[in-house]
């Protein structure tokens, strides 16, 4: 499983969204609604999956799925 299908695994279950929705492109706050709290739990996901740090000045630079994809890759 790559990286881009884990996470989309864990956005689908922590959000509760069909996976087939879940794109590269996807926006994490517009397309699926997400607020602050739900961030930070996938923040928190991504960073146990993957064995990960993700610094607060990071988490701002991760509006889609594109950008936790390549920051996950760029960094773990």
């Amino acid at each position: 499983m790559d990286t881009f299908e884990r996470i989309r695994e864990l956005l689908a279950e922590q959000l509760d969204i069909e996976e087939e929705k879940i794109t590269m492109d996807s926006d994490i706050l517009e397309d699926f609604e997400a607020d602050s709290l739900d961030v930070v739990d996938m923040v928190m996901s991504l960073e146990d999956e993957f064995g990960v740090e993700v610094p607060d000045e990071a988490v701002e630079g991760l509006k889609t799925v594109g950008d936790v994809v390549r920051y996950i890759e760029e960094n773990s």
